[in-house]
């Protein structure tokens, strides 16, 4: 039996990307191992969001090559969208196919088998107009399905080479979306996570469709217990859309909407689509709609220009936020993007200094947040042991407002929606103790690592 080796870098669109391309080796009878191991077919799946992404996935192609030096060494993702050339120059790589046109990668495979030419399958990704349908009927491992329903974005960020990579906003036909998320709830999922690169743009390019029409209709299929947006910019939050937050019982408690920058010359020179005071009434809104809300961000720290007095503006707009948590990134140069030309770029040292600032201030939020539920009752879907000699008997899960609860139980229950008590707060989790089990029902995948 022939084995193919994954390996995924950059963020969960591709880990989406890398499984729903497993699904087409394991039509045509492969079998899948650990990358460390030798392999017939290695595919990197890489990502270029900065230039150290690029540096690391050339790295791990030549690792590829010397682990196997006969193998089939296959290239996609963003990287391999926006540099085939600089990919193919490096020896033993033999196909790069980049963020479009995965559905022919086997072809691809079958015919470097018979000839072995190296083969460049990119094209002009802004010319694609079509969502490229890659359905993953189960995820290896998890107890969450990740469902894509959008491809692209139209924003072009100065910070971002994203749309160069991606191409522009496509959507998913609303038929598909709602047809795979049967088929994951048949299969056993009880919580879906949407995801895309501009999810909440889902519909802009679909008549009389948008991301508040599919929330809907995804509210009606039996058994779905949880709808979770992975990510969604405060400008595509409309009415209609804090209208299901408010209405449906299955969306999840937790936005993850990125900030950015909390100073408004900062955000104009991002090209970000808003002001700060339009995005904490925005905020406003979400949480009278679905109060418990957990609103957790993206920070970029040292933007180009951002002087002292514009990161203490920032500070103070996230502190009173009251973000559940932020995600903090120092700024970093992404040849090709107007923000790499431009002047004034901050010290390495400051960034770092104000990246501690804002994990220090994250992590109080992140503690204050979840202070807030101890005592309280909620629902929790075990994703897997915890870990650590003295976490036996203990199984660890999030709840719909994704707090991390670490309760009492064994392997059998994961996968199953638990009624849990909160006892105990920390920063990365909580304690929680099992009142009872509240469905019958044995999820099919395998226990996480």
């Amino acid at each position: 039996m022939p084995n193919v080796a994954f390996y995924t870098l950059g963020c969960k669109v591709n880990f989406y990307d890398t499984e729903a391309i497993w699904q087409l080796f394991k039509n045509e009878g492969y079998e899948q191992v650990d990358f460390e191991q030798t392999a017939d077919v290695y595919l990197i799946n890489t990502c270029t969001v900065t230039n150290t992404g690029d540096k690391k996935s050339r790295q791990i192609i030549r690792r590829a090559v010397r682990r196997n030096p006969d193998a089939i060494i296959a290239v996609t993702g963003c990287y391999a969208q926006t540099s085939p050339a600089e990919i193919l120059a490096i020896p033993g790589v033999d196909l790069v196919i980049g963020t479009q046109d995965r559905e022919k990668l086997m072809s691809f495979i079958t015919d470097i088998q018979n000839e072995r030419k190296p083969v460049n399958a990119v094209r002009n990704i802004m010319k694609t107009r079509e969502f490229e349908e890659l359905d993953v009927p189960d995820f290896s491992e998890r107890t969450r399905a990740f469902l894509k329903i959008q491809e692209g974005c139209n924003n072009f960020c100065t910070f971002c080479i994203i749309p160069w990579s991606r191409g522009l906003s496509r959507s998913r036909k609303p038929e598909s979306v709602l047809n795979q998320a049967r088929q994951l709830v048949e299969a056993g999922y009880k919580e879906i996570v949407l995801t895309g690169i501009h999810t909440g743009g889902y519909g802009d390019d679909l008549e009389n469709y948008r991301l508040a029409n599919l929330l809907a209709d995804l509210d009606k299929i039996d058994g779905l217990e949880r709808i979770r947006i992975s990510s969604i910019e405060a400008s595509q939050i409309d009415d209609k859309v804090i209208a299901i937050l408010n209405s449906s019982p299955k969306m999840c408690r937790h936005l993850h909407i990125p900030l950015q920058a909390g100073d408004d010359d900062i955000l104009k020179r991002m090209r970000r689509k808003y002001t700060t005071a339009e995005f904490a009434e925005k905020i406003r809104l979400i949480q009278h709609a679905m109060p418990g809300v957990a609103i957790t961000t993206d920070v970029i720290v040292g933007f180009p220009g951002e002087t002292q007095e514009q990161f203490e503006n920032g500070f103070r707009f996230m502190e009173q936020m009251k973000f559940a948590e932020m995600h903090v990134f120092p700024y970093s140069k992404r040849t090709g993007t107007p923000a790499a030309r431009m002047d004034e770029q901050v010290d390495e040292e400051v960034k770092h200094e104000r990246v501690h600032q804002l994990i220090d201030l994250s992590e109080r939020m992140q503690a204050a947040y979840g202070r807030e539920w101890v005592g309280k009752v909620l629902d929790v879907i075990p994703e897997r042991e915890a870990k650590g000699s003295e976490d036996k008997g203990l199984i660890s899960g999030y709840t719909d407002n994704y707090i991390q609860v670490v309760l009492n139980g064994d392997a059998s229950l994961i996968g199953k929606l638990c009624r849990v008590r909160i006892t105990d707060s920390g920063v990365n989790e909580c304690r929680g103790e099992l009142l009872e089990v509240l469905d019958a029902d044995t999820h099919p995948v395998a226990m996480q690592a």
